[in-house]
């Protein structure tokens, strides 16, 4: 990951990008495709302030904090990121458990990944289960950014269907709501 570091009404010194660079580096542990980093240190009114923007996949996380002392606010802005990357894992992992909601049971869903150039009998390649846990079409999106998937499967809340939102190869977003026949 590329790191830039900054400095603004401030001398840059080794201690200070070393400092910086090992703190991001280890925000990354939480990230599944972390990009780059922007940390910008300066001093207003003889606070130090750290201003951190990290940039993973679409999604842009920033952290800032301002002290007495230059590394206390690299610290606490790093900090800052580490707990919103937390509570973004924790709602994930929280919606793979639930299994009742509004007294309706999560469906089992089974996803298949298909090879065209095999026989019949020999295409399936990968085969997963997962819950498609109840929740509206406005969660679903979100889950399909935060995951940063291709498509996302769940019960539609309302209705108590299979639905599947997706991602079209022109940017937008598309939905396939099955009907029982």
């Amino acid at each position: 990951m590329q790191v830039n570091i900054t400095f603004r009404h401030l001398e840059s010194t080794e201690a200070l990008k070393s400092h910086a660079r090992v703190k991001v580096e280890h925000i990354q542990r939480y990230i599944d495709q972390p990009s780059e980093a922007h940390v910008v240190l300066y001093v207003e009114n003889l606070e130090h302030h750290a201003d951190i923007n990290l940039k993973a996949g679409p999604f842009l996380l920033r952290g800032r904090a301002k002290t007495g002392d230059m590394y206390s606010s690299i610290d606490a802005a790093a900090e800052k990121i580490e707990r919103q990357l937390k509570k973004h894992k924790e709602k994930l992992k929280n919606h793979k458990v639930v299994e009742r909601v509004n007294g309706h049971r999560a469906v089992d869903v089974r996803h298949e990944v298909f090879d065209a150039a095999r026989a019949p009998s020999d295409r399936v390649v990968k085969s997963s289960t997962f819950q498609a846990k109840p929740m509206t079409l406005d969660e679903a999106i979100l889950q399909l950014e935060l995951l940063n998937s291709m498509f996302f499967v769940f019960q539609n809340a309302k209705d108590h269907a299979i639905n599947v939102v997706y991602r079209r190869d022109d940017g937008n977003l598309g939905l396939i709501e099955a009907r029982a026949g």
